[in-house]
């Protein structure tokens, strides 16, 4: 399988020549052609076959509701006891609600709940467990004029969060841990994001190998995006998210990162969640995972220049204040 990674720039000096990346304020000239046994190729965007250009360049479709053409956030709520960042926190419903409201409040674009820890090493949670702790909160948190989304892997979770009230299926297992959650979503109607894993939550950091981590995330996606589209989920209601942290080593997230941008050639929206996760602490010299915010808004930044449409953060309000600075400063934005 070939890839095609836009060099993505954000220059005000655009030349005449430049495709937009997604439809956004992001543009390429230039791209490189990444293919097992071979060396990467950089060619000229414009020699591109006219379907890759589309594919690259086209706007991708709303979620939601929410227009893709500026970077989204999406605030974390993790109504666990476990979770690596925030486990506990937010367990009881009425503060699992209240965090809701604050991350509304703070700019949040769209908020992801989610009962069951998939930190490594988590065991699985049971379904009724997961449903009562996840559909309640998003019941409640339904007017809040702000899209929700259930961090589910299991269909009966979603089915429930989604007559609750909620908007998007998240699954860090792309549809293949529940044979029937792809249903459950084409029958919803609603939008999907698909994540690279490496084994379960319980085994993933044990020892995650790759041929070639980009290729290797990237391939595996494009098969989970055309499970969804055979299981009668359209390509602009799905999302693709490389897994940072997820069977990766420190190595192995860095190189997604910086080809982040390959991930367009999916012809999807792309969802980036690195917020304080362990790699970030490694390079940055911060054990605690509440000590990683600097370095959480670095990796956003990053993503957002390689013209990445959502970031799951854990806060809303220091990553929205950073957005705007960036867009300010790149785009001459001030509002």
């Amino acid at each position: 399988m070939i890839c095609h990674r836009p060099v993505a720039m954000t220059d005000a000096a655009r030349p005449a020549d430049a495709l937009p990346l997604c439809g956004g304020r992001c543009w390429f000239t230039l791209v490189e052609v990444l293919e097992r046994g071979r060396p990467p190729v950089l060619v000229p965007a414009r020699d591109l076959p006219p379907e890759v250009q589309d594919r690259l360049s086209r706007p991708r479709a709303p979620l939601a509701g929410l227009a893709l053409d500026r970077p989204r956030i999406m605030g974390i709520l993790n109504i666990t006891p476990d979770s690596f960042s925030d486990g506990g926190l937010f367990l009881a419903p009425g503060a699992a609600q209240a965090q809701g409201r604050r991350m509304a409040a703070e700019g949040a674009d769209l908020i992801d709940i989610g009962g069951e820890s998939t930190r490594p090493g988590a065991t699985e949670v049971p379904e009724a467990k997961e449903q009562a702790r996840t559909a309640p909160v998003i019941g409640a948190l339904r007017g809040l004029g702000v899209p929700l989304s259930i961090d589910t892997r299991k269909a009966g979770v979603a089915r429930a969060a989604l007559e609750a009230g909620a908007a998007i299926v998240n699954d860090v297992a792309a549809l293949g841990h529940d044979p029937a959650l792809a249903g459950v979503v084409a029958r919803a109607g609603v939008p999907v994001i698909l994540m690279h894993a490496q084994g379960t939550p319980a085994t993933m950091q044990d020892d995650p190998r790759y041929d070639d981590v980009l290729l290797d995330v990237f391939e595996f996606l494009a098969a989970r995006v055309a499970a969804a589209e055979a299981a009668g989920i359209p390509r602009d209601r799905i999302v693709v998210d490389p897994g940072i942290g997820f069977g990766k080593t420190v190595a192995h997230n860095l190189t997604l990162l910086r080809g982040l941008s390959a991930f367009h050639d999916l012809g999807c929206a792309v969802l980036l969640g690195a917020s304080r996760k362990g790699f970030i602490g490694k390079v940055g010299g911060a054990a605690r995972a509440e000590d990683r915010l600097a370095g959480s808004i670095a990796v956003a930044l990053a993503a957002a220049a390689q013209g990445v449409q959502m970031l799951r953060v854990h806060d809303v309000a220091q990553t929205r204040q950073a957005l705007a600075l960036w867009r300010a400063v790149v785009w001459g934005d001030e509002a």
